[in-house]
């Protein structure tokens, strides 16, 4: 008996070891995955600019304050040759300045002016706790604010005697443009005679139905104001002076068309002449070199966002053909060189991720080609951690086209293994799929608890020709929901795909697609998440702010039965047209400060489940917009989404 209970003793010391040890090394593999709260302490890096002389990039590292639902920033500085960097109490003064004109006497700034009467409490001034608002026309809202008759202007203020001129006088338009422009959209000219600005002057209906932004020149002399645009009616933006005095902007030739292809313009006296206009891709940015006879960019191309140079001669005339202007692409690998900084001692200041990295910071010298890194803010962070595998995977599509599928495989992936499945659905929907890192889309996070996410660059991506971005347009039901079902039909063909538990998810144009294919998916998918998704195409005209965009992607007013591309939309490709189909979990998210694509879509598509008997849940933000922003509602957002997951794949 002694020996007996020994030997049962000496079993449970070795089997508490071994538990001991499994709970330990399982701790230990967990601690080394990303979690929410992992992704909401990253650091977020962005650049401020350089110094005068060209020897230090300033930049902003921005991490999320939980406690506090907030962000805290600190500003540091590096040596453009890279090395340790410094922190950096007060930068003011110490970075260059473009605001600040040539010869350094005054400052351009833009500041809001009420011209409109709009609100209850100014129209009526005894009734001063009125909170309604009096609207005569569209343009009463946009992307998250109503419209209380205040418009952004720009000013020039003199430096010394503090004196502030309004531009742009009492006129009912704003610059910078709503709702995203900043003081790019305003420059001073050479020798700080002339001051460049970007506006869509129209109002009401004309507003929300055009593209028409054009750039001015205002001239402080005798205060006139020169529309330089005024023969293109799509996008005219981001202007830029050489150090020559040449104007480069950016141009969209299509009135109507938010995402149509976006080409560099160079105006030499009166000539304007199109530098990409022969290139079968779409620019996102530029910057001029020091020389004024190259032009730096960035593109989207094959599931990357990549630099660029283009060519501009000496002389241009109306003539110039287009061979003049060579374009070369400068960097090549799986990440994203998203933003050019500066230009500084044959270097570049460039800002650079992928799906496995935040942003940072890195110089382009331009002689050797070669990428360095001068902010390393995440690196300790990401060594301690197993991360995922991102793989480019081409899919032929039913018609025959070569499509590139991202395919992110999760940690320590093991392919004798099963694995639920993830197809995500991009939103845009002209917007590319490249080596983004977003802070809620991620990737890295995803793959992370164990999902194998599958991110394809359908049809309507830029990056692939022209062609192939256009062809979203009025058919959203149609060759994209194609390309979605094709691209996981061949993904699950791999042994490690579990094809009982495969998800759909996605926002915006991804969150149509989720409720699109949830009456068309024929069984492919075990649950479904949309956020802020088109659910609704006729409610969807009628609330919306920005009617260009249904106008050109929808096709137009669910009313004009002329109109076959509308009325193929409205029937065919309309999400509501199929809900009696649904049959399968969906998580329903939806901000209620997205005038992009507002609540009642939202609302509609929650409530058409429940009605319907299927599982599904309404995840609501009321002060969130089309993207959700706050630290604390971003951990609820990734939390939930998790945990429906967790019940339904």
């Amino acid at each position: 008996m002694k020996i007996k209970s020994l030997l049962n003793d000496s079993c449970w010391l070795v089997l508490i070891a071994l538990l001991s040890f499994g709970a330990s090394a399982s701790q230990s593999e967990s601690t080394k995955r990303i979690t929410p709260e992992d992704l909401w302490q990253l650091k977020r890096v962005s650049p401020i600019g350089i110094n005068s002389a060209g020897t230090h990039v300033f930049y902003k590292v921005t991490t999320a304050n939980i406690q506090n639902n907030g962000f805290d920033s600190k500003v540091y500085q590096v040596s453009v040759n890279g090395g340790s960097s410094q922190l950096v109490e007060n930068y003011q003064g110490l970075v260059v300045d473009k605001n600040v004109s040539p010869d350094g006497s005054k400052k351009l700034l833009h500041e809001a002016v009420k011209i409109d009467i709009v609100l209850g409490s100014d129209r009526y001034e005894h009734l001063n706790s009125s909170d309604a608002y009096v609207f005569d026309d569209l343009n009463y809202r946009h992307w998250d604010t109503w419209n209380d008759g205040s418009f952004k202007h720009v000013f020039y203020q003199d430096l010394v005697t503090e004196e502030k001129t309004d531009i742009m006088l009492n006129e009912p338009y704003s610059s910078p443009q709503s709702p995203f422009g900043g003081d790019e959209d305003y420059i001073w000219g050479p020798e700080g005679k002339h001051i460049y600005y970007v506006s869509k002057k129209a109002q009401g209906v004309d507003y929300v139905t055009s593209t028409n932004a054009d750039i001015y020149r205002y001239t402080l002399a005798d205060k006139q104001t020169v529309n330089l645009t005024a023969d293109n009616l799509g996008y005219d933006k981001s202007p830029a002076i050489s150090s020559k005095g040449q104007l480069a902007w950016l141009r969209m030739a299509t009135p109507g068309y938010e995402a149509d292809k976006n080409d560099i313009m160079v105006m030499q006296g009166d000539v304007a002449i199109n530098i990409t206009g022969h290139w079968d891709e779409s620019v996102q940015s530029f910057m001029w070199n020091k020389e004024a006879n190259l032009i730096y960019f960035t593109a989207a191309t094959g599931g990357t966002i990549q630099l660029f140079q283009v060519s501009v001669p000496e002389r241009l005339s109306s003539t110039t053909k287009s061979s003049a202007f060579a374009i070369k692409q400068l960097t090549e690998g799986q990440f994203d060189v998203n933003g050019i900084v500066a230009e500084v001692k044959g270097k570049l200041i460039v800002t650079r991720n992928s799906m496995n990295a935040a942003r940072e910071i890195y110089s382009y010298t331009i002689k050797d080609k070669s990428l360095q890194a001068l902010t390393t803010q995440n690196d300790e962070f990401y060594a301690s951690k197993d991360l995922p595998t991102v793989k480019k995977q081409m899919v032929k599509t039913q018609d025959g086209q070569d499509m590139l599928v991202w395919v992110v495989y999760p940690p320590n992936f093991d392919e004798t293994k099963k694995y639920p499945t993830l197809l995500y659905a991009q939103g845009g929907p002209q917007s590319p799929l490249s080596q983004f890192y977003s802070f809620r889309w991620n990737f890295q996070l995803m793959a992370s608890q164990g999902y194998i996410v599958v991110a394809p660059n359908r049809r309507g991506m830029p990056g692939h020709g022209v062609e192939w971005n256009k062809a979203i347009s009025k058919d959203w039901g149609g060759g994209a929901m194609q390309d979605y079902l094709d691209a996981i039909d061949e993904v699950s063909k791999a042994s490690y795909v579990d094809n009982e538990r495969i998800g759909m998810i996605g926002a915006s144009f991804g969150g149509y697609s989720v409720f699109y294919l949830a009456g068309h998916h024929e069984k492919r998918f075990k649950t479904f998440i949309s956020h802020d998704g088109v659910f609704d195409f006729r409610s969807m005209y009628g609330t919306t702010e920005e009617l260009f965009f249904v106008n050109h992607d929808i096709g137009g007013p669910y009313w004009d039965k002329t109109n076959a591309a509308a009325q193929q939309s409205y029937d065919a490709f309309n999400p509501s047209n199929f809900v009696e189909k649904w049959d399968t979990p969906m998580l329903v998210i939806q901000g209620g400060k997205d005038y992009r694509v507002p609540i009642g879509q939202g609302i509609q598509a929650f409530q058409a489940a429940r009605l319907l008997g299927v599982k599904s849940r309404l995840l609501y933000f009321p002060e969130e917009n089309h993207w959700v922003l706050t630290p604390q509602n971003g951990l609820v957002w990734q939390h939930e989404f998790f945990r429906w997951l967790e019940e339904t794949l």
